[in-house]
């Protein structure tokens, strides 16, 4: 038996698409055309790039009915934010609204942020007022120029994820159509 690093090639090679499957054929199964689909993770990407913890999902789901997307596609994305993602991504998010809007230094923001993930992580996920109220002790200074950042951000981060979403389910769905015609 050779024990180098050779490929049986009876064994199905594990790559990323492999391993993301099950997300594909979820995404495929959605209700709506692939632009209420693709509306709906560029809607949740852009909702989770704004300072509304605690708000994001209701948010998402409230927005998503009223422009008529994909309401579960716009719930999955605002889970970019989370206790381990938020401190970086409203940094960034404060960063690049100082380019627009003079407020405190950015490392001193940073250290405030941190210690309100901090306190965010230990709240219950159903203790919504306190998780806006953290935010709002921020104060005008920084607000002004997160919220700045946070819609430039997360217009131009839904734009791309609906431009991929668009064509990842236009690709998929012809696959789809392939099998079944190969298959009947």
């Amino acid at each position: 038996m050779n024990t180098t690093n050779s490929v049986d090639p009876r064994v199905p090679r594990k790559n990323l698409l492999f391993k993301l499957r099950p997300v594909m054929r979820w995404i495929i199964k959605l209700r709506g055309s692939t632009t209420a689909i693709a509306g709906g993770f560029c809607l949740g990407t852009f909702i989770a790039f704004t300072p509304t913890i605690g708000l994001q999902v209701v948010l998402a789901l409230f927005v998503a009915t009223l422009v008529n997307v994909n309401r579960a596609a716009a719930v999955v994305p605002v889970w970019i934010t989370n206790p381990v993602t938020m401190a970086p991504l409203y940094t960034f998010n404060y960063w690049l609204g100082c380019l627009f809007w003079e407020g405190p230094p950015v490392a001193e923001v940073s250290s405030k942020l941190i210690e309100i993930t901090k306190t965010l992580a230990s709240l219950d996920i159903f203790e919504i007022h306190a998780q806006v109220m953290t935010f709002m002790h921020l104060g005008k200074e920084i607000i002004v120029p997160l919220i700045i950042g946070s819609i430039l951000a997360g217009t131009v981060s839904g734009a791309v994820v609906y431009f991929i979403s668009f064509k990842l389910l236009e690709m998929l769905k012809r696959r789809k159509g392939w099998r079944k015609r190969k298959q009947g």
